[in-house]
């Protein structure tokens, strides 16, 4: 097949950034499997007074095609919104001036529908489209988006898309079922979850040198690894942090690695309240995390306490799982499932320092059982959460687009939806 891949915010391995890299494990797999894929991104790093011409790199075998528009986490949201639509606009001529078997296009952001939509519309191929978030449900919740007429034109960009789109990707069941909501038939969504890096983090990496360099050596560290922004809602571990430093716990340390909008707010709030079991590093290439997951204790995976939030699939619990590491999330639902249900970790009450900082005590104090929490976390990597297996499903996804069966999903689909929904 010929698959021009649409991602906004396209990262490898070595790049720095606080995104995950799905897009480019699963299409250098696409590549090995023997497709042609073009991936259309944003070079985030440009510089205002730079080029805004396209340029193009080959990546593992993926050709990508590289459009300068500068982009931070620590943007506001009116900055994002034209960098959005900036890229969309450029995009979109590009994507429709590939030759294609099928556009994939991945969100977020939402926008990412525009060229996805125009492409195959010119080209006369078919769409999938990738939900990693509930846009624009996301950003209404978190209070984000406000505007009664950008609301409106949001909701309508979303319901077009699911209904012209072949088929549709789902990050999570949670996902899934909001997408039904917005009228899709079930049966057009298939789930791929976010999946775990199995070569790069597994529990035999070796993390002593990076928990010196870190100040870990002796203290219990709890880690999160990712984006500091308003969904993940990091002031509840500044919570926990102060209730600890109010019972005297002084063995329990929090990293916060990452990059975003809240972090400079994070960092002068633990300043200000003295927590100085709170420690900030990063970002880092994902090469090099790796090292410095293996030096922690416990991954935590956290998020503001909105409904919507309880849906996503965020790279970082899969990549703690593959490493072997006790996992700690506030968020019910699936991820809270995963911890508890699968014996991979804990689940801490949403908005409840003193429950935090109870499961964190008690996690430092059972060693055995995180010892069974380490096993169960890389065989439930191996066996639900493998990248080689998602991309063939992924990969099957992409030809029943191309060459339709007679109304209804293939064998693989089928079977892979029945062992994740």
């Amino acid at each position: 097949m010929r698959i021009v891949y649409l991602h906004q915010y396209f990262f490898t391995r070595t790049m720095i950034g606080v995104a995950g890299n799905r897009s480019y494990e699963f299409a250098r797999r696409l590549v090995a499997m023997g497709h042609q894929v073009d991936m259309i991104t944003s070079y985030t790093y440009a510089q205002e007074d730079e080029s805004r011409e396209w340029f193009e790199t080959i990546e593992e075998g993926i050709r990508v095609h590289w459009l300068p528009v500068p982009y931070s986490n620590k943007m506001d949201f009116r900055k994002r919104i034209h960098a959005f639509l900036r890229f969309a606009i450029g995009a979109s001529r590009k994507a429709a001036s590939m030759d294609a078997d099928v556009v994939f296009a991945t969100s977020g952001p939402l926008t990412i529908a525009l060229p996805g939509l125009y492409a195959s519309w010119l080209r006369k191929v078919p769409l999938v489209f990738e939900v990693r978030d509930l846009w624009p449900e996301g950003a209404i919740q978190l209070g984000v988006l406000t505007n009664p007429i950008a609301k409106w034109l949001a909701r309508c960009l979303e319901r077009i898309v699911y209904r012209r789109s072949r088929h549709i990707v789902a990050l999570s069941p949670g996902m899934r079922d909001g997408i039904v909501k917005a009228g899709t038939p079930l049966e057009k969504i298939t789930i791929i979850p976010n999946a775990a890096d199995l070569d790069l983090f597994h529990p035999q990496v070796d993390g002593r040198a990076m928990k010196g360099a870190n100040g870990l050596d002796g203290r219990f560290c709890v880690a999160y690894f990712g984006t500091m922004g308003l969904a993940n809602g990091l002031g509840f571990v500044l919570d926990a942090a102060a209730e600890l430093k109010r019972r005297q716990v002084d063995d329990v340390v929090f990293l916060l690695h990452g990059d975003g909008m809240q972090r400079p707010l994070l960092e002068d709030r633990a300043k200000n309240e003295g927590l100085d079991n709170v420690i900030f590093s990063g970002p880092s290439p994902k090469h090099l995390m790796a090292e410095l997951v293996a030096a922690v204790d416990v991954c935590m995976t956290i998020f503001k306490n909105v409904p919507v939030l309880q849906t996503c699939s965020p790279n970082k619990l899969f990549d703690a799982l593959a490493a072997g590491k006790p996992i700690l999330t506030n968020m019910p639902g699936w991820l809270g499932s995963i911890a508890e249900d699968e014996k991979t970790g804990v689940l801490v009450m949403p908005d409840d320092p003193a429950d935090f900082a109870d499961k964190v005590i008690w996690m430092r104090d059972h060693p055995r059982e995180l010892d069974v929490f380490r096993n169960n976390a890389r065989r439930v990597a191996e066996e639900q959460f493998s990248r080689d297996i998602l991309a063939r499903r992924l990969e099957a996804v992409l030809r029943q687009a191309v060459v339709p069966a007679a109304g209804r999903p293939s064998a693989t689909i089928a079977s892979a939806e029945e062992g994740h929904s």
